[in-house]
């Protein structure tokens, strides 16, 4: 199959060429589903052209609606790590997160007691639950 090592070498690099543009065709489909400013229409158009001529298609596509890929990549991380971040803070809290003033200052409490924090440290948690536990006052 592979007469010499020329051959070898032109028969990897064509290898890495197609799994270089496979990768490319998924990250251009991926975007285009991803995207909410085209409609079906055009979605399906943009689609049957990667199919029909997915070299010049990916091309096309990359020059017209580069910039908007990686801005819809960019917001989708962001989105993500904010849904993370607040499945991590409702899994973390006590409770599930809905923890009482009296369950904050009873932790902070037994904070004092085992010496973790001073007392100082403990009226300053005890004042900042009680402040952000008041409703505010009705204006008559």
């Amino acid at each position: 199959m592979f007469d010499d090592n020329g051959s070898f070498l032109l028969a990897m690099f064509e290898f890495f060429i197609f799994f270089a543009w496979f990768m490319c065709l998924f990250w251009v489909f991926g975007d285009l589903f991803r995207s909410r400013d085209l409609g079906g229409f055009a979605k399906t158009a943009w689609a049957l052209f990667l199919i029909i001529l997915p070299i010049l298609g990916m091309l096309v596509y990359m020059i017209a609606r580069g910039n908007g890929m990686t801005e819809r990549a960019v917001a989708a991380r962001a989105e993500a790590q904010k849904q993370q971040a607040a499945y991590i803070r409702s899994v973390a809290a006590p409770s599930g997160g809905t923890s009482s003033p009296a369950d904050e200052i009873a932790s902070a409490k037994a904070l004092l007691d085992s010496g973790a924090i001073n007392e100082s440290e403990f009226q300053t948690l005890k004042a900042k639950v009680l402040a952000t536990s008041r409703p505010p006052a009705e204006v008559s």
